[in-house]
C-alpha cells in the first residue's frame, strides 16, 4: 500500500519515503506533566482515521504495513506550569511531574495505545540538552547574557518561518512573552533559563562561577529527538497549536546545532479538539480529563469518537457524538458476537476444502483495502439467520465466508486499535456497565425496572409499561421483548430504542 501524508512543511501531500528503507523514526511531542490529561492529549496520542487519500502516519499502521518503528514521545517535566502548580500543592516539583506521567500511561493503556519505543524525560536529559545548547553557540546561532540565561539569535536562521508561515517581522514583541532588553532580537527565544528560588536546577557553564539554571521548552525536544532517533529523522507529529513557536523553534535549533544533517523529512500536525467552537484548554479551564469520559464511557468508544475525523479536520467534543460511538462499537461486538454464537455449532463439522463465496472474497479485499467494516457487518448479520435453512454444501461455503470475514473485521479492529484481548462478550458487558452508569441506574435498578414493566404488561396497564419503556430510552437503555424469553436490554442513543420484538 502507498502511503501518502500531508507534509505541514511543503503544504502538499507526498509519498512516505523513509530515510532507512524499512524503518521509521517517529517522534511526537508528549504533554506537559502538571495535570490530569484532557482529551486534546489523547487526540495527538490515537492514531486518525483512514481514508482513501490519506492516513495519519502511527505506529499501529506503520507496523501493519511491515515497517521497524523507532516511536519516542517525550515527557515535559520540568516547565513553569509543573512549578507553579507543585507550590500550589505543597509538593516538590519533579513528584508532581511524575505522578501525572504515571497517570498519562494509565490512560494511554486505557485507550489502546502501544506503548512507545522511548519515552523520554526532560530531567533525564540534561547533559544531552546542555552539548546542544553549546553547539548552537559555537555555531554562531545562540548567545548567553548576563545572570546566566541563553538565547536562541532568530537572524541566524536561514529558514526560520518556513515550517509555521510566520515571518520574524510579523513576530512582535511583548505579544507571547515579556520583551527582555537583553535579547539582540525581539523574536529570540531562550535556550536556557538562570534559576530561580525553589526551583528545580542544574549546573550550567554559562556564567560566572557555578551557574544553576534550567532549559527552555523548545530546546529538550531537539535534544531528545537527535539522541534517540538522528537530528534528521523521519515523522515529527503534533497537534497544529504547536506549530508555532514550539516546532518552528525546534526546527531552528536542530539544523542551527546539526548542519546539513538536522532536520524532519514529514512534518504531521492533527486539528484541535474544540469544546463550543473553541480550542480545548486547560488554561481556560474548558478541558475534559480523559479519566472523567472514561467513568461515563468505555474507553474504546472514545478512541472511536477520536478517530471519527480526519486527523487534520478540527474535532468537536460532544456528548452525543460520544453517545454515537458507544452505540456503533455496540453494534460492531454484538454481530461478532452473534457471529461466534451462530458457528459455534458448526466449528468442528466444518470443511477446509470449502472456498469462500464470491461476495465474501470481495468483502475481503475490501476490508483490506479500504479499513471499512460496515459491508463485513452486514453480510455477517444477513447470513446468520440463513444457516441453518441452507443445504450442506451451500452451508460449508457461507460458513468459511463468515470465517474468513470475522478475521477480516478483526483486522481492522486491530489496526484501528478497537480490539483487546478481552472476548467479545467481555466488551460487551463493559459497554453495559458503562450504559447504566451514565444513566445513573445500578444492574439491580434496572431488573427491578423490567420487572414493573412485565408485571404492569401482564395487567394490561400499557400506559404504564409505556412510561417504563420511554424513560429508560431517553437515558439510552432500549428494552426488547423477545418471543419465548425474557425482556433483555441493550444500550442505545437516548430516547431512540425501538418498538419491535425480535
Amino acid at each position: 500500500m502507498e502511503l501518502k501524508l500531508y507534509n505541514t512543511y511543503t503544504q502538499q501531500k507526498e509519498v512516505f519515503r523513509p530515510i532507512n528503507p524499512g524503518k521509521v523514526g517517529l517522534y511526537v511531542c508528549g504533554i506537559t506533566a502538571y495535570d490530569f490529561s484532557h482529551i486534546g492529549h489523547a487526540r495527538a496520542a490515537v492514531p486518525s482515521t483512514f481514508s482513501t487519500e490519506c492516513c495519519l502516519v502511527m505506529q499501529i499502521f506503520l507496523m501493519y504495513l511491515g515497517y521497524e518503528v523507532t516511536y519516542v514521545r517525550n515527557f515535559t517535566d520540568v516547565d513553569n506550569k509543573i512549578i507553579e502548580r507543585a507550590k500550589k500543592n505543597g509538593e516538590k516539583p519533579l513528584e508532581l511531574s511524575n505522578r501525572f506521567c504515571h497517570e498519562y500511561l494509565v490512560d494511554m493503556g486505557a485507550l489502546q495505545c502501544l506503548l512507545p519505543t522511548h519515552q523520554p524525560r526532560v530531567s533525564d536529559h540534561m547533559d544531552h540538552i546542555i552539548n546542544m545548547i553549546q553547539k548552537i553557540i559555537e555555531n554562531g546561532c545562540g548567545y548567553a547574557v548576563e545572570g546566566g540565561d541563553v538565547f536562541f539569535s532568530v537572524d541566524k536562521s536561514q529558514n526560520y518561518g518556513k515550517l509555521s508561515g510566520q515571518l520574524l517581522e510579523h513576530t512582535r514583541a511583548g505579544e507571547r512573552v515579556a520583551v527582555d532588553s537583553r535579547k539582540r532580537n525581539p523574536a529570540d527565544f531562550a535556550l536556557w533559563k538562570a534559576v530561580k528560588p525553589d526551583e528545580p536546577s542544574w549546573e550550567s557553564p554559562w556564567g560566572p562561577g557555578i551557574v544553576l539554571g534550567r532549559p527552555g521548552w523548545h530546546i529538550e525536544c531537539s535534544a531528545m529527538s537527535a539522541h534517540y532517533l538522528s537530528p534528521r529523522f523521519d515523522i515529527h507529529g503534533g497537534g497544529a497549536d504547536l506549530i508555532f513557536p514550539h516546532h518552528e523553534n525546534e526546527l531552528a535549533q536542530t539544523c542551527a546545532a546539526c548542519g546539513e544533517h538536522g532536520g524532519v523529512n514529514y512534518w504531521l500536525h492533527n486539528g484541535h479538539l474544540t469544546i463550543n467552537n473553541e480550542k480545548m484548554s486547560k488554561s481556560k479551564g474548558d478541558f475534559k480529563p480523559i479519566r472523567e469520559v472514561t467513568e461515563r464511557y468505555h474507553p474504546l468508544a472514545l478512541r472511536h469518537f477520536l478517530i471519527s475525523v480526519h486527523y487534520r479536520s478540527p474535532l468537536s467534543y460532544s456528548a452525543s457524538k460520544l453517545d454515537s460511538s458507544s452505540e456503533l462499537l455496540y453494534y460492531v461486538y454484538q454481530t461478532l458476537q452473534d457471529l461466534d454464537d451462530a458457528l459455534l455449532p458448526y466449528r468442528e463439522a466444518m470443511s477446509e476444502e470449502a472456498e469462500p463465496t464470491s461476495e465474501a472474497k470481495d468483502i475481503i479485499i475490501k476490508l483490506k483495502s479500504e479499513f471499512d467494516k460496515r459491508f463485513a457487518l452486514k453480510f455477517i448479520n444477513d447470513s446468520i439467520g440463513k444457516l441453518e435453512k441452507m443445504q450442506e454444501k451451500q452451508r460449508m461455503s457461507l460458513l468459511v465466508s463468515l470465517v474468513e470475514i470475522e478475521r477480516g473485521a478483526r483486522k481492522v479492529l486491530e489496526v484501528l486499535g478497537l480490539l483487546t484481548t478481552l472476548s467479545y462478550a467481555e466488551i460487551l458487558k463493559e459497554m453495559k456497565q458503562k450504559t447504566l452508569t451514565r444513566a445513573g441506574l445500578s444492574e439491580d435498578d434496572l431488573s427491578q425496572l423490567i420487572q414493573e414493566r412485565i408485571m404492569a404488561r401482564k395487567k394490561k396497564e400499557f400506559e404504564k409499561s409505556d412510561v417504563i419503556r420511554a424513560e429508560l430510552a431517553a437515558k439510552g437503555i432500549a428494552l426488547m421483548d423477545v418471543v419465548g424469553k425474557e425482556t433483555v436490554w441493550r444500550p442505545c442513543l437516548p430516547s431512540q430504542a425501538t418498538n419491535s420484538s425480535d
